[in-house]
């Protein structure tokens, strides 16, 4: 942290977003949502109410999903932090954004990154999906237009590609 009179924000943060490490001088009540949209340029996460009710926001720090509206920046200092921009890998699509495509589990588009990643969470934390599961698991996270059948659909669907994708790299 800089000391008074020093010219600057602020503080210093470091963290690695997408693979890509950063170090930037930040204003210490900026929220990780806005450091990643307005310093970092990654718009995938997005504001949908500001108090923790949408997830829109959710991203995943050192692999867990988190509301970003939630969390200062400076909290996420030296922590891994993967958003939507980061899942694809080259032109491949993470098997749940796939499963999203194919199962129509979108309409308007403006919750599928937070549910995408709060889903890729939940796959990660909880193996053996059922549907009851995944509707339990992704509460926090609102949808207005799907009615949510499809995206449940599609989290089945992904977590099913994403154990065969493990089990084939054993």
């Amino acid at each position: 942290m800089m000391g008074a009179g020093e010219r600057g924000y602020g503080m210093r943060v470091s963290m690695t977003v997408n693979g890509r490490p950063y170090e930037q001088e930040i204003e210490p009540r900026l929220l990780l949502v806005y450091y990643l949209r307005d310093v970092l340029g990654l718009t995938g996460a997005k504001v949908g109410c500001d108090t923790s009710s949408c997830g829109a926001c959710t991203v995943l720090v050192d692999g867990e999903s988190v509301k970003s509206c939630t969390m200062l920046a400076a909290q996420a200092d030296g922590s891994d932090i993967t958003t939507i921009e980061g899942l694809a890998t080259d032109s491949t699509l993470h098997p749940l954004q796939g499963a999203f495509h194919e199962n129509h589990a979108l309409q308007c588009g403006f919750c599928t990154s937070g549910m995408v990643m709060a889903a890729v969470s939940l796959i990660n934390e909880h193996p053996g999906l059922t549907e009851a599961s995944v509707r339990e698991g992704l509460e926090g996270n609102l949808c207005r237009c799907t009615g949510y059948h499809n995206i449940v659909k599609a989290v089945l669907a992904g977590a099913q590609r994403t154990a065969q994708t493990a089990g084939a790299a054993r």
